[in-house]
């Protein structure tokens, strides 16, 4: 059985990179296991240090520290357009594990629950995949930032505490299968601003009658904006 995973443990820094400081838009690749913080503080402090003062510095949508992948930040005049950014499609590629539930649906917590998967054939997790496309209702995960009586649901979730969540209406555009390999599922999803795929792991493993549970997640691109032109922290081994 899986066991938690630690977080907030990988150390990085920056590669020289040019910026304008007035108004610029910067794409970063976030390693696993560092919050977007961490990305943010570490692009706050090298454009103010250029700067010599202080600068605006936003990002445009949180990725969960177990998720790799595009985080866009932006300097200056540019983080009007925060809000604009994260109202693109955004794409994510990843994998599910089937049989098994976590609950924070995915790796930062143990394995809880244990379902059976052998039935489970390639043309079903197409189907279940297809049923997903469209405009649908989501409830998301207890762990996230989701406010519930003022205060953010993890918190309540840290002690123990339920909430009833309410349901979010998201679009799904493309919900692909790259890879079927039980337990193990690779995916390909392009979806609306708001959409929780560890959310999307929980339902998936309820359509498919076992549980499912999110191991690796990678944003790949927020509008016309892709990873691949993104710049890559340089990781410190410990």
């Amino acid at each position: 059985m899986l066991t938690k995973t630690s977080v907030h443990n990988t150390k990085f820094q920056m590669p020289e990179f040019d910026v304008n400081l007035e108004e610029d838009i910067l794409l970063f690749d976030k390693p696993y296991q560092c919050t977007s913080f961490d990305i943010v503080g570490k692009v706050r402090g090298i454009v103010q240090r250029k700067a010599n003062k202080r600068l605006k510095v936003g990002h445009a949508g949180t990725l969960d520290p177990l998720a790799t992948g595009l985080l866009i930040i932006c300097i200056g005049k540019m983080t009007k357009q925060i809000e604009h950014i994260q109202q693109q499609t955004k794409e994510y590629t990843g994998t599910f594990r089937l049989g098994g539930s976590t609950a924070s649906f995915d790796l930062e917590h143990p394995v809880n629950k244990l379902f059976p998967f052998e039935h489970i054939t390639e043309s079903m997790a197409q189907e279940a995949a297809h049923s997903f496309i469209g405009t649908i209702e989501q409830v998301p995960p207890l762990f996230s930032a989701v406010r519930y009586n003022g205060k953010r649901a993890y918190e309540l979730a840290r002690v123990g505490k339920d909430a009833q969540l309410e349901t979010k209406t998201i679009s799904i555009y493309n919900f692909d299968i790259t890879r079927f390999e039980l337990p193990y599922i690779d995916f390909r999803i392009r979806c609306s601003k708001g959409t929780y795929i560890r959310s999307i792991a929980r339902d998936f493993g309820t359509a498919l009658q076992s549980g499912a549970h999110l191991t690796a997640l990678r944003r790949t691109m927020i509008g016309q904006y892709h990873v691949d032109n993104a710049i890559k922290p340089i990781i410190i081994e410990q």
